[in-house]
């Protein structure tokens, strides 16, 4: 090939790409990817309008992966948007952890009982341990097993979301976790609700048992009020009780993270000299915000319009991270551990559902 034709090849490459991203304005760092991610938020709320059934938050991962792999997209996402797509996914989700504590008031999650309060410690212990053991007698890569445990176990994306940044996992392994979790979540909302009468449970046992398995919020609100009024009040209740053990899942990586970073430091102070790395905080400041909302919440100054107003803003401000997220799935890469990924799917949500059906029955 001549000089000329090799060098003519990137540049119709480049020419083809910067023609598919005109339709975003001349902008810099994290400005295309921001934007890209409030379009698809739009366009998540879209198709929750169109079919209520499908979650919003749901709707922008499968987005986000849509948006990551269309012809026309892929060029921008992987390029110009990049920047911003991974900050909506790191700095918008910890925003949005830190206004999901003001759905929580310490007096509500007590009011479930004792008994109740010891059924969700023992599922989230059941499911986080049993997927974290699963994930790596499988062989998943990276921190794919602990996110997975986590999402599972707490509350989803967003748990993932915190984990993985206590944690400083890839976000490959961040990206192909949220797909995964989310999956399964939305295939709950179609199959627990069939399982509610041959499995013999009435309306306070099928929201509490929603409550205990199902992974995301808007998951469990979309699952639970097929059971009634009643059922939809005591899944997000024991839904919120899962979430409150965010905090101390997130300091306890934390500390792991921490020790591991210590005894790397260690090994290396050995060999050269010198120790190298930093050491993230016990407690992230953004997990620190999430328990001064639920304080904040539990004092009961804030009106009830203000409260909603912060559910709306988390809701936007998780979906333009779930967008982000879902732009970082690779599926050619997420095919090659597929069927692993896909069983430790399966494994986990047996667990869980089955752990939670039990608690449920001995507690109510």
């Amino acid at each position: 090939m001549a000089p000329g034709q090799a060098l003519a090849a990137p540049t119709r490459r480049l020419a083809r790409t910067r023609a598919r991203a005109r339709f975003l304005p001349p902008m810099r760092g994290d400005a295309p990817g921001l934007l890209l991610a409030a379009l698809g938020v739009a366009a998540a709320l879209g198709v929750h309008a169109a079919v209520p059934a499908v979650p919003k938050l749901t709707a922008a991962v499968v987005l986000g992966m849509a948006a990551a792999h269309l012809p026309g997209l892929r060029p921008v996402v992987k390029g110009v948007a990049r920047p911003g797509l991974s900050t909506a996914g790191k700095r918008l989700m910890r925003i949005g952890i830190v206004l999901l504590g003001l759905k929580l008031s310490l007096g509500d999650v007590l009011g479930l009982g004792w008994t109740t309060v010891a059924m969700v410690l023992a599922v989230v212990a059941a499911t986080f341990a049993g997927t974290l053991w699963l994930g790596r007698r499988l062989g998943l890569p990276g921190d794919q097993p602990l996110l997975v445990a986590t999402g599972y176990s707490i509350c989803g994306a967003s748990a993932i979301g915190a984990v993985s940044q206590a944690a400083g996992s890839d976000e490959e392994d961040v990206a192909a976790s949220v797909a995964l979790v989310t999956l399964c979540g939305t295939l709950a909302i179609a199959v627990l609700p069939l399982l509610q009468h041959p499995l013999g449970l009435g309306e306070t046992e099928f929201g509490r048992w929603v409550g205990a398995s199902v992974h995301d919020v808007g998951q469990v609100v979309a699952t639970a009020q097929t059971g009634g009024a009643g059922a939809l009040r005591e899944a997000v209740l024991v839904k919120l009780m899962r979430v409150v053990l965010l905090a101390p899942l997130v300091a306890g990586v934390a500390v792991a993270v921490r020790r591991g970073v210590r005894a790397r430091g260690s090994r290396e102070a050995g060999e050269e000299g010198e120790a190298k790395g930093g050491q993230p905080p016990i407690l992230p400041l953004f997990v620190a915000g999430f328990l001064a909302m639920i304080v904040l919440r539990t004092t009961g100054v804030l009106p009830e319009r203000a409260l909603g107003l912060a559910g709306d803003a988390q809701e936007l401000l998780l979906a333009a991270a779930l967008f982000g997220l879902g732009s970082a799935v690779h599926l050619p890469t997420m095919a090659r551990t597929g069927g692993r990924i896909a069983l430790l799917g399966l494994g986990s949500w047996v667990v869980v559902a089955g752990v939670s059906y039990a608690g449920v029955l001995l507690t109510t």
